[in-house]
């Protein structure tokens, strides 16, 4: 096979930090929903080692929490001592396949409710947030020092998991997004107000999460270009974000756009399966819920059209300010727009759905047996996701009638 193996940039190794990679690829932190219990198992490991297996360069645990009110999903991992053991097979056995291995740690804020993360749900303000719904009471600033403490204790715990590097998640509408963004933060304090002092947590936590980093272990921010709607932030705005967050010292970002309790599909693409995500909810707690979704899902969560690569226009005016790594994400499917990316100054590749589709991709691509994923972006992953465990349609024996006409609308609409 290594005689046949495709001789592209895309396979070369890339240095981030303290962290070389083997290639270009790294598997996004997308929600895998198989921390049952809020603790790593086996599904956990056997996914992210089979990704490993399959040749990417770094995969990425998703979503862990810094503390338990930062908790959205009971799958969802919430990092403290009794886990790192458990951590520690992870790393070990992704180490074992060549690969390196990410987690990415953070916050909700004011998506979750008090059942899940044990509290009154927190952000920056104080309101209502229709997404969960819940009530939400505004952080005060006495509390902010022991929220920055835990980012910092998460990302020690991370170094004695093994990890090689850690993903500051302060995009998407989580906590450090929504004390970002004017959408969510209506503070009058030094927390609130100008851009300058609605970035005084991001600093703080980054400076704090470095510090706890040392020279061995890489940091690397997810953040947004654009909020994806006219009264979040804009992009002159989040470059300098982008900008403060070069000067802190971070190893690398990775752009990319969209507030989950606003425009969720600005992130994802594509539609969400309103049907997918309504059929495995859970009618003995979320009824209600399940009813609204299915009356206005449409309206609520509208489509953004997919194309591949839908971000890049927009992350190449990121690229020509900003001078340290940048990885792309976002509707990545083939080779050659993994190479088109490269071409324009960017250093690494973060893709999920084609990773959900098929682990073993970056060994077809790099061995020539394919030339793109057969991903067809149904979306039906996504909406499966918020309820059980990540899977591809694909890998599902026997999808209902109704689902699996959802399916095949939405492959017809976006393989094209």
């Amino acid at each position: 096979m290594a005689d046949k193996q495709i001789n592209s940039p895309v396979f070369t190794p890339v240095t981030l930090g303290p962290l070389t990679l083997r290639n270009r690829v790294i598997r996004s932190s997308a929600f895998e929903n198989m921390a049952y219990g809020n603790r790593p198992s086996k599904d956990l490991r056997d996914y992210h080692v089979a990704v490993a297996r399959g040749g990417v360069g770094m995969t990425t645990l998703a979503y862990a929490s810094v503390n338990r009110s930062g908790l959205s999903f009971d799958g969802q991992l919430w990092m403290r001592e009794e886990i790192v053991p458990a951590l520690r097979e992870i790393t070990d056995a992704v180490h074992a396949e060549g690969a390196k291995c990410s987690i990415q740690l953070g916050h909700c804020g004011n998506m979750t409710h008090r059942a899940t993360c044990g509290c009154m749900p927190v952000g920056p303000s104080s309101g209502f947030n229709l997404y969960s719904p819940t009530f939400v009471r505004g952080l005060k600033v006495s509390e902010l020092d022991a929220l920055v403490d835990d980012f910092g204790h998460a990302v020690g715990l991370a170094r004695a998991a093994g990890f090689d590097c850690v993903e500051i998640h302060a995009g998407h509408g989580y906590l450090i997004s929504q004390f970002l963004s004017p959408y969510t933060n209506h503070r009058r304090d030094e927390y609130g107000g100008s851009l300058e002092n609605r970035m005084r947590l991001m600093r703080r936590v980054i400076t704090r999460v470095l510090e706890a980093a040392g020279d061995d272990l890489a940091v690397i921010v997810k953040m947004n270009m654009w909020d994806g709607f006219r009264r979040g932030m804009q992009e002159p705005e989040c470059l300098e974000v982008a900008r403060e967050l070069e000067r802190l010292g971070v190893h690398a970002i990775v752009l990319s756009a969209g507030f989950v309790s606003k425009a969720p599909m600005e992130v994802m693409r594509g539609a969400m399966p309103i049907r997918t995500l309504t059929h495995y909810m859970d009618m003995r707690k979320f009824w209600w819920l399940k009813a609204m979704i299915r009356l206005f899902g449409r309206v609520m969560i509208p489509t953004v059209p997919y194309s591949e690569g839908y971000f890049l226009e927009r992350a190449k005016r990121f690229r020509a300010e900003l001078s340290l790594p940048l990885i792309y994400v976002g509707g990545l499917t083939s080779l050659a727009k993994m190479e088109e990316v490269l071409a324009a100054g960017f250093q690494g590749l973060q893709l999920a759905r084609a990773l959900i589709r098929d682990t073993d991709f970056v060994n077809k691509l790099h061995a020539g047996e394919i030339v793109r994923s057969d991903c067809r972006h149904s979306n039906y992953c996504i909406g499966r996701m918020y309820t059980l465990e990540m899977k591809c349609n694909r890998c599902v024996a026997e999808l209902p009638a109704s689902l699996r006409r959802e399916v095949e609308k939405a492959e017809e609409r976006w393989s094209h």
